[in-house]
């Protein structure tokens, strides 16, 4: 399982109003490789960092390779809007809600 976190970047001398100008011209591409993650079985949970700093998705059932080409994917991390991380967790625990994790 990982846990992605997408900060906005200040990437090619952007200010944050070009960055935030630039993000509202992507989002409906991002919105639809949010989506295509969702379809697939990859992605449970996605949203906004506060206070507008970038997103974050959690995910699953995807190797980390996998991932990565997932993530160059997103017209976000390709247009240098967003700087991702990754944090792989190997879930051991888990809520009786979430066993399904433990897969």
């Amino acid at each position: 399982m990982f846990i992605i976190k997408l900060s906005f970047s200040l990437a090619q001398n952007l200010d944050h109003s070009e960055t935030e100008s630039k993000a509202k011209r992507f989002m409906p591409a991002h919105l639809d490789w949010l989506q295509r993650g969702y379809d697939n079985g990859v992605f449970l949970v996605s949203g906004s960092l506060q206070p507008e700093l970038g997103g974050g998705i959690i995910a699953h059932k995807i190797t980390r390779e996998g991932l990565d080409k997932l993530l160059q994917e997103d017209p976000f991390v390709k247009e240098h809007i967003v700087t991702p991380e990754i944090i792989e967790i190997v879930p051991s625990k888990a809520d009786e809600r979430l066993t399904f994790l433990l897969d």
